[in-house]
């Protein structure tokens, strides 16, 4: 099965996901930015707290044959990506809209509009929308086992023995 597929399995469903993904459509149409015509795939990553621990995220191209991914990753004021890392993805960071606190490596940094931040094969990071924020990424091909929680309470990724 291919990575989109396997993300639209644990993407959250329902009503509370319609909800959310409506939300943040509302904000990225006030922005004056149009998504790309995709699934979009609600993240709560298995913890049941969304407002907390979530993303949203807009899958542009996952091609593992030719090495590249292209993603936006959206994320509420308070919200948070949790902590991972990857073995094989190599990933760059692209605020588009809004402001985010990113711990990379264990140094924390505010990211604002423009901002670039590159995250090498192995560092952990994760990042909280300070305001609703919109960011791209672009990195190598995207892998669902290819992330390492910290919270081994998600029930995914490499890490994960369910």
């Amino acid at each position: 099965m291919d990575e989109l597929n396997r993300g639209k399995e644990i993407s959250m469903k329902g009503r509370l996901a319609d909800r959310v993904l409506s939300r943040a459509l509302k904000q990225i149409e006030e922005w004056g930015l149009v998504m790309p015509r995709v699934d979009p795939l609600v993240f709560d990553f298995g913890i049941g707290d969304f407002e907390r621990t979530g993303e949203i995220e807009f899958w542009i191209a996952n091609e593992n044959s030719a090495g590249y991914c292209g993603k936006f990753l959206f994320v509420f004021a308070g919200q948070t990506c949790p902590k991972h890392m990857h073995r094989e993805k190599h990933e760059t960071f692209y605020i588009v809209k809004g402001r985010v606190l990113m711990d990379c490596g264990g140094t924390m940094q505010e990211m604002n509009p423009g901002d670039v931040l590159r995250v090498d094969t192995g560092s952990s990071h994760s990042f909280t929308g300070i305001e609703s924020s919109l960011l791209l990424e672009v990195s190598k091909p995207s892998l669902i086992d290819d992330n390492y929680f910290e919270n081994t309470r998600i029930p995914f990724g490499g890490n994960y023995r369910g």
